[in-house]
């Protein structure tokens, strides 16, 4: 798992846009990774949307965004149209990146024990070096953080 300053290695995705994606795709900008536990879900749409719907003052950042999760590319896809999300989404289907940033935790739900995503945003510089996370992230208010961080890169 990286820690904040360190410069990250790069690990190449399935995106949506029929392409692999990784690290060293986006050097020279700042990049937003936000890992989510599902597609279509409430707060993993709400959260996609904030992205979405800041883009251009990401972009003014000179910084990208992708999502990640589980997701195969054909659910991402459809969630990427339903929306209207602007950016790539990574399929982790084989848990890869989501291990490497150490996302996948033990969740409960209705008393079932299960392992699923944590909600977390890396915030990466132009150079692939890590610095900032959030874990544990609750949507409202979040987007705009994470822009306010990039903003000062």
């Amino acid at each position: 798992m990286p820690s904040v300053g360190d410069k990250l290695k790069h690990i190449a995705i399935a995106a949506t846009g029929s392409q692999t994606l990784g690290i060293e795709d986006f050097t020279g900008r700042n990049l937003v990774i936000y890992f989510y536990p599902k597609d279509d879900t409430p707060g993993c749409t709400t959260e996609s949307q904030g992205f979405r719907d800041h883009l251009s003052s990401f972009e003014k950042a000179n910084t990208a965004i992708v999502g990640v999760s589980r997701d195969d590319l054909k659910s991402h896809d459809k969630f990427r149209n339903k929306y209207d999300l602007p950016f790539d989404l990574l399929a982790d289907s084989d848990e890869q990146l989501c291990q490497y940033f150490d996302v996948i935790k033990e969740k409960n739900m209705y008393g079932k024990k299960y392992l699923g995503i944590e909600r977390s945003t890396f915030l990466i510089d132009a150079k692939g070096t890590l610095r900032q996370e959030w874990r544990k992230v609750k949507v409202p208010g979040h987007v705009e953080e994470v822009l306010a961080a990039a903003q000062t890169l």
